[in-house]
């Protein structure tokens, strides 16, 4: 109880610490201080969480070693714009890994066949706004981007956007406590991204940046907090089981 206490304390300190960075623009403190706040929020579901999900720690071990990749690409000369950043592919690779095995913990739990035949309009609509998103959210930055790079982004975008669709039809489907945790949890990571997408591409005004490192401290927060609970039973499960 009280190395969990201590680790939370840890936590905190380091979160405002992190957005105190941001505020007074020190870029490289603040990358460091964010992978070290990865570090410590993985040992905590360690710790603290009995029965822990393979996908869940698989996706806080990928994001936490592409935030200590992207640190150590401020330690790293700057690549010129006639070469490829190897630093920049790998560590966007690892996020859209991590983010993928976030979107593999909520598919594990879900009845797919069920889901299509209950929601097979909101499915349909989901995916047309999912493509329609992803086009246009990626687009506003092909001007300043390569090929392999409007690609990457593009993957990138595509998850983001796949991981929303997902926890939003887990949270129609379950309707509990978890669902809504990992639901609120992705509307911040997608907030979030495209806050930073905005910051890079369209206007570099440091609260935009600010904005976007909270909503991502708040979306941690919230998936730590569905790692902790398990969905509730559904009562038309139940129904049907007494029914048979």
């Amino acid at each position: 109880m009280i190395i969990r206490r201590i680790l939370i304390g840890v936590l905190i300190a380091l979160a405002v610490l992190f957005l105190g960075f941001q505020i007074f623009e020190l870029e490289v403190e603040a990358t460091g201080v964010r992978a070290l706040l990865l570090v410590f929020l993985t040992i905590l579901y360690c710790y603290s969480v009995k029965e822990k999900r393979l996908f869940f720690l698989s996706f806080l071990i990928a994001f936490t070693i592409a935030d200590i990749l992207a640190f150590m690409r401020w330690q790293i000369p700057i690549v010129p714009n006639t070469q490829m950043d190897p630093v920049y592919y790998i560590a966007n690779s690892l996020y859209i890994m991590a983010y993928s095995f976030l979107i593999l913990q909520m598919l594990s739990a879900m009845n797919l066949v069920e889901i299509v035949k209950k929601y097979p309009f909101h499915l349909l609509i989901l995916i047309i706004m999912d493509v329609f998103c992803v086009v246009v959210v990626t687009n506003t930055a092909m001007h300043k981007l390569s090929y392999h790079e409007y690609y990457m982004e593009f993957v990138y975008n595509s998850i983001i956007m796949i991981l929303l669709t997902v926890s939003l039809i887990n949270y129609i489907h379950k309707e509990d406590k978890k669902a809504i945790n990992l639901l609120v949890g992705s509307i911040f990571i997608f907030f979030s991204e495209v806050i930073q997408l905005a910051y890079f591409y369209i206007s570099a005004i440091n609260l935009l940046n600010v904005m976007c490192s909270l909503f991502l401290v708040l979306a941690f927060l919230f998936f730590y907090l569905q790692s902790k609970l398990v969905y509730e039973p559904q009562e038309n499960s139940m129904h049907q089981d007494l029914v048979v």
